[in-house]
């Protein structure tokens, strides 16, 4: 299991259940043949690490959107830092909920 790779560090505001709770959305809603917590927090979610495509971050941006209530737009300069990784992806909605 690799959620101790998932253990939010102290400057990060996603926690450890925040971390499984976006990796468990993002494997539901594409669908995705891993485990949530076999998603590793720092990998990237394109190419080499979780192997997704931008169609795929387009559903993960949507799910995110719907579930936490948060404006993700295509045109964000930041979309790239924002879906670098599970970690970067959590910290962003820790970060947005507690504005």
């Amino acid at each position: 299991m690799s959620l101790p790779s998932t253990q939010a560090s102290s400057s990060s505001p996603a926690d450890a259940d925040l971390l499984l709770e976006v990796a468990e959305l993002m494997v539901n809603a594409l669908n995705l043949e891993v485990a949530a917590a076999d998603v590793q927090a720092d990998e990237p979610l394109y190419g080499d690490g979780l192997g997704l495509d931008s169609i795929d971050i387009l559903e993960i941006a949507l799910v995110v959107s719907k579930r936490y209530g948060l404006q993700l737009r295509a045109d964000q300069e930041d979309n790239h830092a924002i879906f670098h990784s599970l970690r970067s992806l959590s910290d962003h909605i820790a970060a947005q909920r507690t504005q």
